[in-house]
């Protein structure tokens, strides 16, 4: 089966369409396959008017445990930058520009690439046991599609740096206070009722004035790929990046030598 697939459902008000990551034994961690899958996928809805609502989602325990470091891990400085964060930048703008609302329904841990994952979303619904964070300067890396920037815009200055370079998850609750997500479910039954209601909401409102007041949002942001893509090629070439790539395959603390 595949590690990502797409599916259409149907509600009373209409057609929503489900993207589901299929690989739960690696916590739905995101390859370059999976990306390109993705890309495919988002294209394809982008054409299609008969969907009204996206809700995307995690296989098994997790909605999304980050970039998969196996897929990114041996990549050259300028790959990272041109061929993984440039690449997973577009890919993760192209579905927060799609016509329709998107959720991110967060039933497990948003974490790294996952968290940006989410935040691609208009709307984002978590589960209680939900983690949230940004971990990659623990293993010498920076959070790279876009992560701080949407980070900032979201929950403000302060706790971006508190996320971003303490490095450690927050809860659901904490997430739910900060902005990140804006419903918080106690029980799985809870989830599935709150999500239901959503799609329900969102697929009875006017399709074009909700593609209009996407655009209208999207508009307010500042385009600052290049400079993700340059500070992740940065961290990339750090002897501490390579010491934090081996230190998480062997499952041993890093040591890091600032270089």
């Amino acid at each position: 089966m595949n590690d990502l697939f797409l599916s259409r459902r149907e509600r009373p008000g209409g057609v929503y369409a489900e993207i589901v990551l299929n690989r739960p034994a690696k916590g739905n961690a995101l390859t370059a396959p999976m990306l390109e899958e993705l890309a495919a996928i988002v294209a394809q809805l982008a054409e299609d008017r008969g969907v009204r609502a996206v809700v995307i989602r995690g296989a098994g325990r997790f909605f999304c445990t980050g970039g998969d470091i196996g897929a990114w891990g041996a990549l050259t400085p300028r790959q990272m930058a041109d061929e993984w964060i440039l690449r997973g930048i577009a890919v993760l703008e192209a579905l927060s520009a799609l016509p329709q609302p998107v959720i991110a329904a967060v039933h497990g841990h948003a974490i790294g690439g996952g968290l940006e994952l989410a935040m691609a979303a208009d709307l984002r619904l978590g589960l209680v046991g939900a983690n949230f964070g940004t971990p990659e300067v623990c293993i010498g890396m920076i959070s790279g599609w876009g992560g701080v920037r949407k980070l900032t815009e979201m929950v403000g200055l302060a706790r971006a740096q508190h996320l971003t370079v303490l490095g450690s998850p927050i809860s659901a609750e904490e997430a739910l206070r900060w902005g990140l997500i804006t419903e918080l479910a106690a029980t799985p039954e809870a989830f599935a009722s709150s999500l239901e209601n959503w799609i329900d909401r969102l697929l009875a409102n006017a399709p074009l004035a909700v593609t209009l007041t996407k655009k209208l949002l999207a508009d307010s942001r500042v385009d600052a790929r290049h400079a993700h893509a340059e500070a992740a090629a940065k961290a990339a070439a750090t002897a501490d990046c390579a010491e934090g790539v081996r230190a998480f395959l062997a499952k041993r603390p890093p040591h890091f030598q600032n270089r």
